[in-house]
């Protein structure tokens, strides 16, 4: 392994290109540890983005980033300026809420940009703090859907990310769907993809040493990671971002891996194991939450509340994954269909190794992994063996969208032509230290007909098994009981012939749940 001692203090760190107000903007002596939104108002001067809560909850400081992805598509995100490293957008195009008004970039045949109308015009901003961000988000809607209005349900999941304390939503809401009621702004994309190259350009490969390290191979990344163990590795920077936010943290050196284009690819492959979905670690949120639901359209709706969008546009699979939280909401349905993460590190000696860890066995107690120091999680690999499993993912938190959970349960079974469960795994969270699979509930289903009976047995082995967190967000007597409820909500949502309850749209939703008896006498294995 690399000498570390040996290596002189980090070099400058590189020059950060943007695209801004219809030009290639180069700042120079930007830290790695800078937050986009401190450069934005401090060197750029741009103080209509915000800070409200610094840690990505309130959106007040909501940006819109463009860039090209290497299948030529011009991406549109909304993301929070508080927590996305400056040097993270090198080479992208950076719009405030300021910036519809003068960039040269959109035609428009009024002082305002559409969006802007349409908020003026419903009435749609009180105190203003929030505003910026909530047209940002208003912004990249109107991009990505060549300027059509939203409906109600669409404009609630594009604004799930930002908060505002004063309108009561409506008026919010009428502003996004009356964004289409004022002649278009047309953006000029073919400029922006030529400047966008022209800032990609520009920033070129960090010198050997620089405290900004974004390569764009897996063999770069890995050498880096060997070279430098111990600098702090980031791809969208969520989570990570709030040492930064919250405790004053700084860091030296960042190995960025979000550019690298191997982690950022979603690919079907197969092994001695069968066929796997494998998503890159770097493959956004919005991304891998979309790949999953067109094989399990029922997380769907389970997706949707996974945050905020703007947190689903810039954080990734992997770094949820690889962050360890107890309450994480991406591990519970991973260990529900039987995801392998795959570690990959450079040995001096050996060259490239791989190795696969089913994901309830990558923790090993609070926030911590079985990662090396000298391997980055590369990919997350989902099974496909046919026939594919049914699945259902449920989370109780404290809001509807943008929030982490109190706790959360995942399943994915199989049924043999008799009915009987023929497979069966269960993932929860905020039940213990790490994310844990429910082996004693599974028990409680295996080989025997679905329904409501094995269901209330495996609630009640669930509950009796687990030791649930006892904290400021929910006792463990609360944890426990609702536990038992999601595991219920499966009988409501899958077996036939329950009053009330229609299968298709009840998953992920809130509806109520029967009641829970933990005294219901445990089966041993079946004859």
């Amino acid at each position: 392994m690399h000498d570390t001692s040996l290596e002189p203090p980090p070099s400058a760190p590189p020059p950060l290109p943007l695209v801004h107000r219809g030009r290639v903007t180069m700042l120079h002596g930007i830290a790695p540890d800078r937050t986009l939104l401190s450069v934005l108002r401090e060197e750029l001067g741009l103080t209509a983005v915000k800070e409200g809560c610094a840690s990505g909850d309130c959106g007040a400081c909501t940006v819109a980033v463009a860039d090209v992805t290497t299948d030529g598509a011009l991406r549109w995100r909304a993301l929070n300026s508080c927590l996305r490293l400056a040097h993270s957008v090198a080479g992208c195009a950076v719009w405030t809420s300021a910036d519809l008004v003068h960039d040269p970039l959109i035609a428009k045949t009024t002082d305002l940009h559409p969006v802007q109308e349409a908020m003026r015009a419903c009435h749609a901003s009180q105190c203003g703090f929030c505003t910026p961000g909530f047209v940002m988000s208003l912004f990249v809607a109107y991009q990505r859907r060549a300027g059509e209005g939203l409906g109600h349900e669409e404009a609630v999941r594009v604004l799930s990310g930002n908060l505002c304390r004063c309108t009561g939503y409506r008026p919010i809401l009428d502003a996004a769907r009356a964004m289409d009621d004022y002649p278009r702004a047309a953006m000029d994309e073919a400029r922006l993809r030529d400047l966008v190259a022209q800032a990609d350009a520009a920033r070129g490969d960090a010198p050997q040493g620089s405290t900004y390290l974004a390569p764009r191979t897996l063999a770069d990344a890995l050498t880096a990671r060997a070279r430098w163990p111990q600098a702090m590795v980031v791809a969208g920077g969520t989570d990570a971002a709030l040492a930064l936010t919250k405790r004053q943290a700084r860091w030296d050196r960042v190995l960025d891996v979000s550019r690298c284009d191997a982690l950022t690819a979603v690919s079907v492959g197969s092994d001695d194991t069968g066929p796997y979905l494998r998503i890159g670690a770097a493959v956004t949120l919005e991304q891998a939450w979309s790949v999953l639901a067109e094989r399990w359209p029922r997380l769907g709706p389970f997706a949707d509340r996974f945050a905020g969008e703007p947190i689903r546009h810039g954080g990734t699979l992997g770094g949820n994954v690889v962050n360890g939280s107890p309450i994480g909401d991406s591990m519970p349905v991973l260990i529900a269909l039987g995801a392998r993460v795959v570690l990959q590190r450079l040995d001096a000696d050996a060259g490239l190794q791989t190795r696969t860890v089913l994901i309830e066995d990558f923790y090993l107690g609070y926030r911590r992994t079985a990662l090396r120091g000298d391997e980055l999680l590369t990919a997350v690999d989902v099974p496909l063996r046919e026939p594919l499993p049914e699945v259902a993912a449920y989370k109780i938190a404290k809001r509807h969208e943008d929030d982490i959970s109190t706790v959360s349960l995942a399943a994915a079974w199989r049924l043999d032509p008799d009915g009987a469960v023929q497979h069966v795994r269960i993932g929860v969270g905020g039940v213990a230290a790490t994310p844990v699979r429910a082996t004693a509930a599974e028990a409680q289903l295996l080989h025997r007909p679905w329904g409501r009976d094995a269901l209330q047995r495996a609630a009640a082995a669930l509950q009796a098994s687990v030791q649930p967190l006892d904290d400021g967000r929910a006792s463990a007597g609360y944890r426990r009981a609702m536990l038992g409820a999601l595991l219920m909500r499966l009988a409501q949502t899958t077996e036939p012939g329950v009053p009330g309850v229609i299968a298709s749209t009840a998953v992920g939703g809130l509806e109520s749940v029967a009641p829970i008896a933990v005294d219901v006498e445990l089966q041993g294995e079946p004859s």
